[in-house]
């Protein structure tokens, strides 16, 4: 079992998300890797008219986005730069309308298991407590032998 204590910094994060996964950068950066802490991630999605749909607010897949890469960096922080640990599910709650600013993403793992990873995500509006979007997800993880 992994270590409920994280062994990749916020940097290193960060370096490993822009080596293997530049594409998310396409047209400026917009996620931030904020902070990782025991079974834990903050994530930042800056604003940025690309994420809006109709009727001015920002858009579920863009909070998708979001809320799936913060359970993979909660998860990489604890286990290592493994780029194959894959999505197997998410389930999205979306429970208010979005403030046009950065969306913050605060992750924590319910479980962190050698095979699989568990956790929930709550999306706020930067400055605001009301939770907009709330995500469960499950991660399968490679056998790292």
């Amino acid at each position: 079992m992994a270590s409920h204590h994280p062994i990749m910094t916020r940097d290193e994060l960060a370096s490993f998300l822009d080596r293997e996964f530049p594409q998310i950068h396409l047209g400026g950066q917009t996620y931030f890797v904020d902070e990782v802490g025991p079974l834990s991630a903050r994530m930042r999605m800056a604003y940025h008219e690309r994420h809006i749909r109709p009727g001015g607010t920002i858009s579920g897949p863009a909070m998708m986005a979001l809320a799936d890469l913060a359970l993979y960096v909660a998860i990489l922080a604890h286990i290592g730069p493994v780029a194959l640990a894959v999505t197997t599910s998410l389930n999205f709650n979306f429970l208010r309308k979005p403030e046009q600013r950065d969306l913050i993403a605060n992750c924590r793992l319910l479980k962190l298991g050698k095979r699989l990873a568990v956790g929930d995500v709550s999306i706020y509006s930067e400055g605001s407590p009301d939770v907009v979007c709330h995500a469960t997800g499950t991660y399968s993880i490679p056998d790292r032998r």
